[in-house]
């Protein structure tokens, strides 16, 4: 796994191989294929957190997500604990299982 200074870093160096996804409330979205992917279909490969030297309240975590069946893959990127407001906890445990 390659190491980021930080997230626009590795935003930017990810897309480049076609990663891409958003949240909904128990699925991830593909918005290019107008795919939902429940989280038993996808696995995440990557986790990364930054937080910025300036602001230390300002933290972000990179999800790195492929679907193999759905030949997809996606980059999730949110604040911490932003998914207890919006995503089910099917999802949420899911993307925290590799979180820890």
């Amino acid at each position: 796994m390659k190491t980021y200074a930080t997230l626009s870093e590795a935003v930017n160096d990810l897309t480049k191989s076609g990663y891409t996804f958003n949240i909904q409330q128990d699925c991830i979205w593909c918005k290019e294929n107008n795919m939902q992917l429940q989280p038993e279909e996808f696995e995440i490969d990557e986790v990364h957190r930054f937080q910025e030297m300036s602001d230390v309240d300002n933290e972000s975590i990179l999800y790195v997500i492929s679907a193999t069946q759905n030949n997809v893959k996606g980059l999730l990127v949110n604040a911490y604990s932003i998914y207890a407001d919006t995503a089910s906890t099917k999802l949420i445990e899911k993307l925290n299982s590799k979180n820890n």
